[in-house]
């Protein structure tokens, strides 16, 4: 039976572990707005709504892979884009569809067993699936962007840049199963909004975090909680399974953008005075940290068409906080205003400040190799495509000015959105 657990609200909660202070379903639902009431009714929404423990075992929810459900045609082409699995062109949006929303799950089985992960860690198939299962239901399917599919994205760039021979000529297993995990795992549980509007709101999990890598904090606590639940890896000894919780937490903790600069200073560091030694787990472990956050952020070195599809829904997720905290009267944070903060813009930046910089390095670590050569012409295809549309809306909203004409203030906001 799919138990569910019901909470005072009269909302079912799905999700073990899921946000306390807000249910989408309840704001988007009109015929429940008018409950909501003052903003001090939905201040304490936000901030203590029940949320709930309970395991899926204790539930009684048994995992099921609609996959063997597919008709063997779509089984076929699945089976057929395995194959490419290493291709950097692989689309992850047609595979998702090919495996009917089991991409994540379809994936890591194929890259376990590709790699001998399953074999070496002596893993029983049925417990790793079931895991698996769980990785995949715990994210949310109703976020634009950080969904499984994210997930099995950031998961498939992920085998790409372990097979880099500057780093998979001295890869263990075990930096190939922590890879793979924490690409899959990296925003499990993502509740669709960012750090700062959880500590606004007074989230528990800020208090809980004290304000510091909320998000990834809590996608690293969810995994292991998973982890230990599945018994996945009950049959190691107890210092291996503590060894690779701690270096899970290491690499997902990685992804917090508000360390980008720290990550890149070290990263040049050593690429500058040429000391990384691969040879050495700590190094491994780095560059595996970089390599998960390359992956992380990878959606605009991707083929044009992959690239904008993720960016027209990391904005579209970037604009419901924005109407979330317009609705509750409260400011509205940066990247969030769907009037001010167009979609080439902000990428532009993104691509400008965040991207570029992360991404050369990684070309200077694997000595420009071929895949690295091509994520950087992507990128800088993909950024003048970005720079012609914001040029083109900029030309429209000129000639729809009303007196035909735009205002001293008007070309200076253009001036500014232009200058990366």
């Amino acid at each position: 039976g799919d138990a569910r657990v019901r909470g005072q609200t009269g909302v079912v909660s799905e999700r073990r572990g899921s946000y306390p202070f807000i249910d989408f379903r309840l704001l988007n639902n009109t015929t429940l707005s008018g409950e909501i009431g003052t903003k001090k009714k939905v201040k304490r929404l936000l901030s203590f709504q029940r949320y709930f423990h309970a395991s899926r075992l204790l539930r009684g929810i048994v995992p099921q892979a609609s996959l063997y459900l597919l008709d063997e045609d779509y089984l076929g082409q699945a089976r057929h884009m395995l194959s490419k699995v290493g291709m950097w062109d692989f689309d992850i949006f047609l595979f998702d569809r090919l495996t009917n929303g089991n991409s994540l799950v379809t994936l890591l089985c194929h890259l376990f067993n590709v790699h001998g992960l399953i074999h070496h860690f002596q893993l029983d198939m049925v417990t790793l699936h079931r895991f698996f299962v769980m990785v995949q239901e715990d994210y949310h399917s109703q976020n634009p962007y950080h969904n499984a599919v994210h997930a099995a994205d950031v998961t498939q760039a992920m085998h790409c840049y372990l097979r880099e021979p500057k780093l998979a000529n001295f890869l263990t297993p075990s930096d190939i199963m922590l890879g793979l995990l924490a690409a899959a795992a990296h925003d499990v549980d993502h509740p669709g909004v960012n750090q700062p509007f959880l500590i606004k709101t007074k989230h528990h999990l800020a208090s809980l975090y004290q304000n510091i890598s909320v998000l990834e904090n809590h996608h690293w606590r969810s995994t292991i909680g998973m982890l230990r639940e599945s018994r996945l890896l009950a049959h190691l000894p107890k210092e291996v399974t503590q060894d690779i919780e701690q270096q899970l937490g290491s690499l997902i903790l990685a992804t917090d953008i508000n360390r980008q600069n720290e990550f890149l200073i070290r990263l040049k560091s050593h690429l500058d005075n040429q000391d990384l030694r691969l040879e050495d787990a700590q190094d491994r472990h780095f560059m595996l940290q970089i390599a998960l956050k390359c992956a992380d952020i990878c959606n605009p070195c991707r083929v044009w068409d992959l690239s904008k599809q993720w960016s027209e829904r990391v904005c579209e997720e970037f604009y419901r906080q924005g109407d979330l905290e317009q609705k509750f009267e409260l400011e509205i944070s940066p990247l969030c205003n769907q009037q001010k903060d167009t979609v080439p813009s902000i990428q532009i930046g993104f691509m400008t400040y965040i991207v570029e910089p992360l991404f050369e390095r990684w070309a200077q670590f694997t000595g420009n190799s071929p895949l690295s050569e091509n994520m950087l012409n992507h990128l800088r295809r993909n950024k003048a495509k970005w720079r012609s549309l914001l040029h083109k809306q900029h030309s429209s909203s000129r000639s729809n000015d009303h007196s035909g004409q735009v205002t001293g203030s008007q070309e200076q906001t253009l001036n500014e959105e232009e200058t990366p």
